[in-house]
């Protein structure tokens, strides 16, 4: 169909697949965004360190998401800790790191694994809903800040999946007896409500968020 995309055809419809050369493009996209979000982290120059952190957490958050404790029928799924990686970031950095390194996030989920309908789908289901989790941020130097930020980060997430649903998938609602909005919430609510449940269970162990504490001490030590 493009340079970028192919368009493929089977029984839910119509989507698009990227082709060689949109790959590529992403991977350049994401790389520059990672770099980007250094820049923005409130330095002059670009923190050796703060690449490194970020990079790991990146990578951290996709290797969890493929390990998955339930996989819902039409996409979305409960991942062993997967988002808390990412706002691990917004923690560590800031807002504006958050939120770039968030994106940076999402458009690697988009080149693992691409389900794209529409080019406004495709940005509020990847770059928006991954982006979220960059809210973090906002509790970065606050007391209890990951608990706090990585609470924003889903509810952040939650927000875009359940737009997402409402605007894109209402048709799924069919025969459900509820409606569209009703079940976007619920839908996207029960994967990512028990994935954060289950996180937050976790931080709330004294020796765990001690553990966390001590890695961001490591990440933004001069």
């Amino acid at each position: 169909m493009s340079l970028f995309v192919n368009q493929v055809t089977d029984e839910w419809g119509t989507s698009y697949s990227l082709t060689g050369l949109g790959y590529g493009v992403l991977v350049i996209l994401m790389l520059a965004l990672l770099v980007l979000a250094c820049f923005l982290g409130g330095e002059k120059k670009i923190k050796t360190k703060h690449l490194v952190f970020s990079a790991v957490a990146m990578a951290l958050g996709m290797i969890t998401s493929f390990l998955k404790i339930f996989e819902a029928p039409m996409g979305g799924s409960v991942t062993l800790f997967s988002m808390l990686f990412i706002c691990c970031i917004g923690y560590w950095y800031g807002l504006r790191t958050g939120l770039m390194t968030g994106i940076a996030y999402g458009l690697l989920q988009l080149i693992s694994d691409p389900y794209i309908i529409s080019l406004p789908q495709m940005i509020t289901d990847y770059l928006l809903a991954f982006g979220a989790l960059g809210l973090s941020g906002l509790f970065c130097n606050k007391k209890n800040g990951l608990i706090k930020g990585y609470i924003a980060g889903v509810l952040g997430r939650y927000f875009f999946a359940f737009l997402s649903g409402l605007i894109f998938f209402a048709s799924y609602a069919d025969g459900t007896g509820m409606s569209a909005p009703v079940y976007s919430l619920a839908y996207n609510g029960a994967y990512l409500g028990c994935e954060a449940l289950i996180t937050l269970i976790v931080l709330a162990i004294p020796a765990v968020n001690q553990a966390f504490v001590k890695v961001k001490e490591m990440a933004t030590a001069s």
